[in-house]
């Protein structure tokens, strides 16, 4: 057994021994869905960026670093420019809210503040668009064992679905918490040790640049290849409204703790998102022809470092996308076992049973992710599949409910019925490339926005229930 390997096996079964351990202190649904909201800006923090870091802002950015050059900034980048919106105008105002009014999930305030018909239309969305990002994440660790022990793809999915789901059904938010505690510990020193030495390897950054450029627009910032500025359409509204995040936010203690926590959490994904971007320039560097960008990050860390720092580096990588594989999973048993199961299976449930059927879902969930990153290709593709979603479904019907008082269900459902259905229409017609810089998540946002604010201004709009703003 090579040393990268028995370093990831020893550190995966500290993982779950530390979420197992965890989970014997959970005692009833509150503790697992939010905390028993007392997360300190600590914890929120180290909780929000592990899951943020994840397989695209790792495996994937680093891929997109390697294809299209600096422009691949924005992938993450754009997540950070998100995530301030968050911290000091979204996060705090629905943390108010849902503490006031008991709320688990994303669903909880879809209901509050529309109807149970809007909770119960997104939360089938997200499931769909959720199993996308869980593949994603899986898919990274399956090309990270690839690379370290030649396992093949569907046996890497089939670890890493089955490590996420043993300590993530155990304890929920609280065990996440924790862990991904000590996993943002492990990332932040993995690369900032790994990413000198890697460029110091190939000669620094002046060899990087000089290498022969495989597009004419690989150094421009702005934007190279797929990548460029126009991440800001489909990645920041995601960052903003995505139900992993905001409930995350629900298990806040104050205000404070949303701002700093997250605050923090922008800052440090805007300082990071030009990691995997020199990493994916260096791998273009040092293996030009690899038969997938996924390949980039791992394959630099396994044959471009010393293999004491490239092991400390994979289980960087290893943990990031364990983290936010969690992060996603935790969402998708919580749609389900409170959205759907609480609200429409079995109302009169107690405590028990729906703790019961979060952690039973949390198990279904993990099979199914993992079943469609067996039969997935790479890892950006699925992810913007549900980033887009996300945005489209979502972002306007959370704004609207949180700053226009008069809006109600009808608003909602032309907001998520324009914008699913209008990026839908531009994606199939135009395969997936849009207008020009006028992507299918930009053209659904609009069409979300428009057709909020044309039922708005009709006089069969309905008021909103009083006292349900932020």
């Amino acid at each position: 057994m090579n040393l990268h390997l028995a370093l990831l096996l020893a550190y995966s079964a500290g993982l779950v021994a530390l979420g197992l351990w965890i989970g014997r202190r959970v005692h009833g649904a509150k503790d697992f869905f939010v905390a028993g909201r007392g997360l300190g800006a600590g914890l929120i923090f180290s909780t929000m960026l592990a899951a943020n870091i994840g397989a695209g802002s790792t495996v994937g950015a680093t891929g997109l670093g390697y294809k299209d050059g600096l422009a691949a900034w924005w992938w993450v980048g754009s997540a950070g420019i998100g995530s301030i919106a968050l911290a000091f105008w979204i996060g705090p105002a629905i943390r108010r809210i849902a503490a006031a009014n008991d709320l688990r999930t994303v669903g909880d305030y879809l209901e509050l503040r529309y109807s149970p018909s809007i909770r119960g239309i997104i939360a089938i969305l997200l499931w769909a668009g959720s199993l996308a990002i869980l593949a994603g994440q899986l898919i990274a660790i399956a090309s990270i064992l690839n690379v370290v022990a030649g396992t093949p793809k569907w046996a890497g999915c089939m670890i890493g679905g089955a490590l996420i789901t043993i300590y993530s059904s155990a304890g929920g938010l609280k065990s996440g918490a924790w862990v991904n505690m000590v996993q943002l510990t492990v990332k932040l020193v993995g690369f900032a040790i790994a990413l000198p030495l890697a460029l110091s390897a190939v000669g620094g950054w002046p060899a990087v640049q000089a290498m022969p450029a495989p597009t004419g627009d690989y150094w421009n910032f702005w934007s190279g290849g797929t990548s460029g500025v126009i991440y800001l359409a489909m990645l920041g509204p995601a960052f903003v409204v995505s139900p992993g995040l905001l409930q995350k936010l629900y298990g806040a203690k104050d205000d404070r703790a949303v701002r700093v926590g997250v605050g923090a959490n922008a800052a440090g994904l805007l300082l990071y998102a030009i990691v995997p971007v020199v990493l994916g320039t260096i791998a273009r560097l040092r293996f030009p022809h690899l038969s997938t960008p996924d390949l980039a990050l791992p394959m630099i860390l396994m044959h471009g470092l010393p293999a004491a720092i490239g092991a400390l580096g994979l289980a960087a990588v290893f943990s990031a996308e364990l983290s936010a594989a969690d992060a996603v999973l935790f969402m998708l048993t919580t749609s389900l076992s409170q959205d759907l199961y609480k609200r429409f299976v079995a109302p009169t449930s107690g405590e028990r049973q729906v703790l019961l059927a979060a952690r039973v879902t949390t198990i279904v969930a993990g099979a199914i992710g993992t079943a469609l990153a067996i039969v997935s290709p790479t890892v950006i593709g699925v992810l913007t599949i549900f980033y887009t979603l996300l945005g489209v479904s979502l972002f306007v019907p959370i704004l609207g409910g949180l700053y226009v008082r008069r809006a109600g269900t009808a608003e909602a459902l032309a907001a998520i019925a324009a914008g699913v259905g209008g990026m839908l229409f531009v994606h199939i017609t135009t395969a997936g490339k849009g207008y020009g810089h006028l992507t299918p998540a930009l053209i659904g946002l609009a069409a979300a926005l428009v057709a909020f604010a044309v039922v708005l201004a009709t006089p069969r709009a309905q008021p909103a229930p009083a006292g349900t703003r932020g």
